[in-house]
Formats: C-alpha cells, sequence, structure tokens
C-alpha cells in the first residue's frame, strides 16, 4: 500500500467500524488510487459510480473524495461489489470488480482472519479490473428553488411538479395525484 494512502483505522472513523466489507471497499479505493495516480477529487473532476449499498462503499467515498453530496458518487444499487471509477479530465474509466473467490469466508475461517486475509491478499487475486468506456453523469447543477405549495418547503425547480395549477414538491404530488413523479 502507498504510504499516502489513509489507514484502514483513519478510514473507519468515518465508517463507523472495521469489517470485511469496509476492508473490501478499502482495498477497491487503493486500486483506485493507483490508477489515479493517488489523486484525490477536490471537485468533481473523479467520479465513483458504485453497484451496492453496503459498508465499502464508504472507504471509496472517504478515501477518493468522491460524495453524493458534491455530485460526484452515484449509487446504481445491483447488489454487486463492483466499483467504476472515471476521471472527467481524461474521460477513462476503471472498472473493478471483486472476485467471488476471493471475497466469501473461507469455512471456520473467523471474522478477524477474513478481515487479515482481505487486507494483505494480493490486489489481482481479490479484484478483476479493467479499463471500460462510460458516459460520464452530468456535473451537479445548483438551481433555484420553489416553494411547495402544499408542505411550505423548498425544492430544487426541476424536482417541482405542476398538478390543478399548484407548484408542489414530489412527496406532496404524489400524495394529491396518486400518481408516481
Amino acid at each position: 500500500m502507498n504510504s499516502s494512502m489513509p489507514s484502514i483505522e483513519e478510514v473507519s472513523k468515518f465508517h463507523g467500524h472495521i469489517c470485511p466489507g469496509l476492508a473490501l471497499g478499502y482495498r477497491a479505493a487503493g486500486v483506485a488510487l493507483e490508477w489515479l495516480k493517488h489523486h484525490r477529487a477536490e471537485d468533481e473532476e473523479i467520479i465513483a459510480i458504485v453497484e451496492n449499498r453496503a459498508c465499502g462503499i464508504d472507504a471509496l467515498q472517504y478515501m477518493l473524495g468522491t460524495t453524493a453530496g458534491k455530485g460526484n458518487f452515484f449509487i446504481s444499487d445491483y447488489g454487486k461489489h463492483v466499483y467504476t471509477i472515471a476521471n472527467r479530465a481524461t474521460g477513462k474509466a476503471l472498472r473493478i470488480v471483486v472476485k467471488p473467490k476471493g471475497r466469501w469466508a473461507k469455512e471456520g475461517e473467523s471474522r478477524e482472519d477474513t478481515l487479515k486475509r482481505l487486507l494483505e491478499m494480493p490486489a489481482e487475486e481479490l479484484f478483476e479490473t479493467r479499463e471500460v468506456e462510460i458516459e460520464l453523469p452530468g456535473k451537479a447543477e445548483v438551481l433555484q428553488s420553489v416553494v411547495c405549495e402544499d408542505c411550505g418547503e423548498a425544492a430544487m425547480e426541476t424536482k417541482i411538479r405542476h398538478y390543478h395549477a399548484r407548484r408542489l414538491c414530489i412527496p406532496c404530488f404524489e400524495a394529491e395525484s396518486g400518481l408516481e413523479a
């Protein structure tokens, strides 16, 4: 591992605990950082598209600087331990896939032993990686807010729905119309 990489203990402070799932994300983020030549996103120049909602995605957010709030972290929840990292400047993307054989605890293996194995095994045994072509998601938009005429809460103008000549946020629109926005 590169000395500029945070420790798993440091990453666990963001996540809340150390577990095998966090270790998978930690290792995947390490592979991504190598590919990115240790460049961490300051804004939206690096994006992450993750295919699960498991513990490991916290490591990618923390280590790569990709976050939902910044608009460069996207979840497509397919239940797969797959992470696609892209560089907007180069247009290149790396798909990191956890190999099923390396991920699962071996029969009789303790949680601690699984964690140790995941942190120490060679990356090429744990992951399949390949450069892929993807359509890069658009950058985050900063738009005007509009006040919902039902609940009185402000919502981004692109999330307002017009119903019976009223401007409604999505939850109020769905409740009032019975339709899905």
